[in-house]
């Protein structure tokens, strides 16, 4: 297990306390409108969750990053050169196996609410580096999740609240608490069927089933399946990958994007509808927009600076 059931209960409290003190937030300054900011809308910007999965050791070969910040448990590296703007939080507590403790929550709490108002970072990928487990968080700006090896229980619980995940075809991963004669009580009743659709989520809850790589993929619970390599970091290396293609995109408007859509999904399409035209309207003030507009006319790439 990524995270042993007893850790569950802390991640819950971090989850709630985030869902109650947050507001409907894309950063500083960008807020939605306060008529969208009902019952329904509201919760969904603030929540958050941490993902515990198997990942390999952090490959350092081929990729100049820059260590801002090197402890115990949690190490921070903003990717430089080609990579600059991805981050990569990096779990480090091989003695627990990656298991998640009230120092690990804090620091990620601490590193979290950092990186939410850094306009430099445009996608985070969250891994290992430990061979065995990683942990993610649920950001304005796109998240990743790297799945190198075993993520059951409450890692497959938490590595449900990235925006996408990626894996090896010999990863392992499932929702097996009710061997235990326990519930997933780590969002997995509730983002499990936002993932695969309520039928097949009722099903591999009931049945406690465990999926490799490709039975993930088939179902809808990975984007990307890859061959495990060598260094046993191939799903790391795709989640690096898709970063690179978020990098030259508007980071404004990837982010107001992801607002729209998290919001739109927990309502019904006609308040999800104005929710868009919302969130559409903040990016149209922005300096990006204008430079998009430029750079297309001048048929260069633009440089945009987040504003």
């Amino acid at each position: 297990m990524a995270v042993a059931p007893g850790a569950l209960g802390a991640l819950q409290v971090c989850r709630v306390r985030s869902v109650t003190t947050g507001c409907a937030r894309l950063g500083s300054g960008w807020r939605l409108p306060d008529s969208l900011k009902g019952s329904r809308v509201g919760p969904a910007i603030g929540a958050w969750g941490w993902a515990c999965v198997a990942g390999g050791a952090l490959s350092r070969r081929g990729y100049s990053s820059s260590e801002v910040k090197t402890e115990d448990e949690l190490r921070v590296r903003y990717l430089e050169e080609e990579n600059r703007g991805i981050v990569v939080l990096g779990i480090n507590r091989a003695h627990a196996k990656n298991s998640i403790s009230k120092n690990l929550i804090k620091m990620l709490s601490k590193t979290v609410d950092g990186l939410k108002s850094d306009k430099k970072v445009r996608t985070i990928i969250v891994r290992s580096e430990v061979p065995g487990i990683f942990c993610a968080a649920n950001l304005p700006m796109p998240t990743i999740a790297a799945i190198d090896g075993l993520a059951l229980g409450g890692g497959l619980e938490l590595a449900l609240a990235c925006d996408i995940r990626v894996a090896a075809s010999s990863a392992k991963m499932g929702l097996v608490e009710t061997k235990l004669a326990i519930i997933p009580g780590g969002g997995g009743t509730q983002r499990l069927p936002r993932a695969i659709g309520m039928s097949l989520a009722k099903e591999l809850i009931f049945s406690a089933r465990v999926l490799d790589g490709h039975e993930a993929k088939a179902v809808g619970l990975i984007s990307h399946v890859l061959e495990q390599n060598q260094e046993g970091d191939a799903a790391y290396k795709k989640a690096l990958d898709l970063a690179r293609e978020f990098l030259p995109q508007g980071p404004v408007a990837v982010r107001v994007a992801k607002l729209a859509i998290n919001q739109g999904m927990e309502v019904d399409l006609i308040t999800g509808l104005a929710i868009e035209e919302a969130c559409y309207a903040q990016t149209i003030p922005t300096k990006d927009r204008l430079e998009g507009l430029l750079a297309f006319k001048e048929k260069r790439s633009p440089r945009y600076k987040g504003e």
